[in-house]
């Protein structure tokens, strides 16, 4: 049975893994970060309290760490662990720098020195691109990383240290530039969540507009489950290496919200105001991956579509309301 160590479990994404990797027969341990409010801690995972095995740590104490590395002393590792959110990464720079770069350079020490032989994997993002884009519209591994925002610097600096680290010491340590990836569980401060749920709000009368900041953002939005299927193929392939994750399909937020609330039959423009706090200091534009090697390589293939992600989000609210 191969153990499994994934930092950031209670969040969307570790979730997920963390139910497809029991599926897959593994032992599957968790580190999470403690909150004042216990229910928030956990509340993505409860449902599999018998099944996994949780420890409190944080990515900025190495102790907490090293101490977990040598009680579970896993096959393979999944840094999922990070601070989420892109906008809120310009009120608190100096955190996210440290807790999605230099926290990286933590894990990687401590799984260089006392874990050497385990299979690691780092959750990078597209938002490394910024605003490059090739000619033809796409963003791929040879695309210019020229990151627009506090988040998606500390998540460059993450990348290239775990490069740098698979080359200086021989570890098998891979990156996913995943591109965004939605969900039930994503956090209702998340457009794609906030839409669904301030619209659905809306149907049953319980508010009367939604503020949102900058409409015409692209993203490539995929869902959260078909990109840990990802994950688990990035890591086990024979040779560590850096994938892209990505529907190559782009929408706006426009999109996004047209599409949500014409499925609840209303008019987005009898509820939808713009407000300036919601917009970035620096916008990133638009963002579209390449994920063809990923598809011929690893045989991975989204089974979600935009819409149809959008569909169970929506089903989600209107039965959680």
């Amino acid at each position: 049975m191969k153990k499994a160590l994934i930092t950031g479990i209670s969040g969307q994404d570790g979730s997920y893994l963390a139910e497809y990797l029991l599926d897959l027969g593994y032992e599957v341990h968790g580190i999470i970060r403690r909150s004042s409010v216990a229910e928030n801690q956990d509340s993505r995972i409860a449902h599999l309290n018998d099944k996994i095995y949780t420890y409190y740590g944080d990515m900025l104490d190495t102790a907490s760490l090293t101490s977990i590395m040598l009680k579970v002393q896993p096959d393979e590792i999944y840094n999922l662990a990070a601070m989420s959110h892109v906008r809120i990464s310009f009120d608190i720079p100096s955190f996210t720098i440290q807790t999605n770069g230099l926290a990286v350079l933590n894990l990687l020490e401590v799984y260089r020195l006392f874990a050497p032989n385990a299979k690691f994997y780092q959750a990078s993002s597209s938002e490394m691109f910024g605003n490059s884009v090739d000619d033809d519209g796409i963003q791929r591994l040879t695309t210019p990383m020229t990151p627009v925002s506090p988040y998606g610097c500390a998540k460059l600096l993450a990348f290239n240290l775990v490069r740098h680290y698979r080359h200086a010491y021989g570890l098998h340590a891979c990156n996913g530039i995943l591109f965004n990836h939605e969900s039930p569980r994503r956090g209702s401060n998340f457009v794609t969540n906030k839409v669904v749920k301030a619209a659905v709000e809306i149907k049953k009368g319980l508010r009367d507009k939604l503020e949102l900041g900058n409409l015409d953002s692209y993203r490539d939005w995929g869902h959260s489950k078909d990109y840990v299927r990802a994950m688990h193929k990035i890591i086990n392939h024979d040779v560590a290496d850096e994938w892209i994750v990505s529907t190559g399909e782009t929408w706006s937020v426009r999109d996004l919200v047209e599409y949500v609330f014409s499925k609840l039959d209303m008019d987005w423009k009898d509820y939808v105001v713009q407000n300036p706090k919601f917009m970035r200091p620096e916008e990133l534009k638009y963002l579209k991956g390449d994920s063809q090697r990923s598809r011929d390589t690893l045989g991975w293939e989204p089974e979600y579509t935009f819409h149809s992600m959008l569909d169970e989000m929506i089903e989600n609210w209107m039965n959680k309301l």
